[in-house]
């Protein structure tokens, strides 16, 4: 994907803006990864998770009509995985201590998902544009 780049900045910039994150994956809603910054956790791994964990929360949402998923937050005993939507086709997931301030976490976790949503979007509506023109050959009197 050709904002693979600028969502990876992303992601390093939200790790030095919260230090407690140990980990930040942007993936796609079917479980690819689309950038990593994830020392010591498998990434493949985590991207399957999170969108086996989403479509449950996808679910919970809906049956309870508390209307579109915004955001899943797992407390462990050792810290906190939480996963934000990301425009319409990704998710970021973040893996953070115990000891992270959650509101500092939601904060910065949505201003990153929000960026990487525009950067996704982006990049998906210009292959888009071009799988179009690809298709559509120019008429005969512009080939000449």
């Amino acid at each position: 994907m050709a904002a693979e780049t600028e969502v990876l900045d992303e992601l390093h910039r939200l790790r030095a803006r919260v230090p407690q994150l140990t980990g930040a994956l942007a993936g796609s809603v079917d479980g690819l990864v689309l950038a990593q910054d994830t020392p010591g956790v498998e990434a493949e791994g985590l991207a399957a998770l999170t969108a086996a964990s989403l479509g449950v929360a996808l679910r919970m949402a809906e049956a309870t009509g508390r209307g579109g998923l915004r955001e899943l937050l797992v407390r462990g005993e050792r810290g906190y995985v939480a996963t934000y939507a990301a425009g319409g086709a990704a998710v970021l997931t973040l893996l953070a201590d115990a000891r992270v301030n959650v509101g500092r976490l939601h904060l910065e976790g949505r201003r990153s998902a929000s960026r990487i949503g525009e950067l996704v979007d982006a990049a998906l509506e210009r292959g888009a544009d071009q799988r179009e023109t690809v298709r559509s050959p120019r008429p005969a009197t512009e080939r000449m």
